[in-house]
């Protein structure tokens, strides 16, 4: 509805009040919160700022009542979805503690929002695309990749680094980016098959895209969906496979463009193994890359690196003693835990350190390797795999609702 409405229902002393919750809606969705935590945050200030409201939030908008039954106003803002920004999501943070706890004016705190909703990225373009090279790096050596796919994981992300600059810059170019980001890792990947002997061209690929890949965005929706929260948990699990599909897509095309204009590859190798070592210096190096991709604070990456090293620890010990599905779900319980107890000791996001810890665990890879077998004409196993995929992700939801249970999440203000 109007603001004329809102003129004519809300008391002129909520008017403040409620164009400080539509904007910190708008940042919420913006840096990437799923719709139980907007939901469950807005809900908790209004009620600190003694006002009578109602939040619905799906991907891509956002509907939010004020007043009683009788005489609501609504609003309506239409969003596209957000990735996730843990600094500014910290930075909202504050600010909800600020204002909930009197000590800055609704018109203050209001103003401080836009101020953060304008604030240019964290880092620059060139330390972001070095970040996708090292974390692509670092997620080939967790993919029991060698030396060789190592390096041209890196070059991937490198790549995909400047691909997202290109497409910040090219509204249009920014459509076809996941199609032209699987296409060039593809290419890349296959062509390198050519000159590399004992290489694999699926841990280069799935290493270089594994940021893309859309395993946490599939983890997101499940538990949107064990949360009740129906419409955001379909429309983004929809979104999560449709991507999978484009991403597939183009590597298909990428491996067949190498064989047309190069000719045919090995692309089952096995990957000569790294020392031992190097699975110590992966486990720094990934979440560190992660931190700087989510774009958050510098003093919070030693605490991101705590998580992600708590959170492949719980995994392998559960996957040691449980199996692969089990596993995930000691992980994701790890990381919870860690992350709520973060978020009580420190007060701030349990986020900061939950996203990154969980990026390690989620099965986008599992999600690409069924895809692959289907794309090979190999249903069985490939409709076995995204059978496993769907049990591990339904194990790291299992974790994080139960961590939840454990160390209550700390409500905003």
């Amino acid at each position: 509805m109007t603001d004329s409405i809102e003129r004519d229902t809300l008391p002129a002393e909520n008017r403040d009040a409620v164009g400080f919750v539509l904007r910190l809606a708008r940042a919420m969705h913006a840096y990437g919160y799923p719709a139980h935590r907007v939901e469950g945050a807005l809900g908790e200030v209004a009620r600190r700022l003694k006002l009578t409201a109602q939040f619905f939030s799906t991907p891509t908008s956002f509907m939010a009542s004020f007043g009683v039954l009788e005489r609501q106003s609504t609003y309506l803002i239409r969003v596209e979805p957000g990735d996730v920004d843990l600094g500014k999501s910290a930075d909202v943070e504050e600010i909800i503690h600020e204002v909930v706890e009197g000590r800055m004016p609704l018109a203050e705190g209001s103003e401080a929002l836009e101020r953060v909703h304008a604030a240019p990225p964290r880092y620059g373009p060139v330390v972001t695309t070095v970040a996708f090279g090292l974390s692509s790096a670092a997620a080939s050596r967790f993919l029991g990749g060698g030396l060789r796919e190592a390096l041209v994981a890196g070059v991937i992300g490198l790549v995909i680094g400047v691909l997202l600059i290109l497409a910040g810059r090219l509204p249009a170019f920014g459509r076809v980016f996941p199609f032209l980001t699987a296409f060039s890792a593809s290419f890349i990947a296959a062509a390198a098959a050519t000159v590399l002997p004992h290489y694999s061209v699926y841990v280069g690929t799935l290493a270089g895209l594994i940021v893309l890949i859309p395993g946490l965005t599939l983890t997101t929706a499940m538990t949107e969906l064990s949360s009740g929260h129906l419409s955001s948990g379909t429309a983004r699990l929809s979104g999560a496979l449709m991507l999978f599909l484009v991403i597939g897509f183009g590597v298909a095309i990428g491996s067949q463009t190498v064989t047309l204009t190069m000719g045919e590859y090995a692309s089952r190798v096995r990957p000569e193994a790294l020392p031992a070592w190097t699975w110590w210096l992966a486990l720094v190096a990934a979440p560190l890359g992660f931190a700087v991709l989510f774009r958050a604070h510098a003093r919070d990456a030693i605490w991101i690196l705590l998580a992600g090293a708590l959170g492949i620890a719980g995994s392998r010990v559960g996957s040691t003693a449980f199996g692969a599905e089990l596993g995930a779900f000691v992980g994701a319980l790890t990381v919870g835990v860690a992350s709520n107890l973060y978020a009580y000791l420190l007060r701030r996001p349990a986020s900061v350190t939950l996203v990154p810890g969980i990026l390690l665990l989620v099965p986008g890879s599992i999600g690409f390797r069924s895809l692959s077998s289907l794309l090979d004409r190999e249903v069985v196993t490939g409709v076995e795999t995204a059978f496993t995929m769907v049990l591990i992700g339904a194990g790291l939801v299992a974790g994080l609702l139960l961590a939840n249970v454990l160390v209550p999440e700390r409500r905003e203000g």
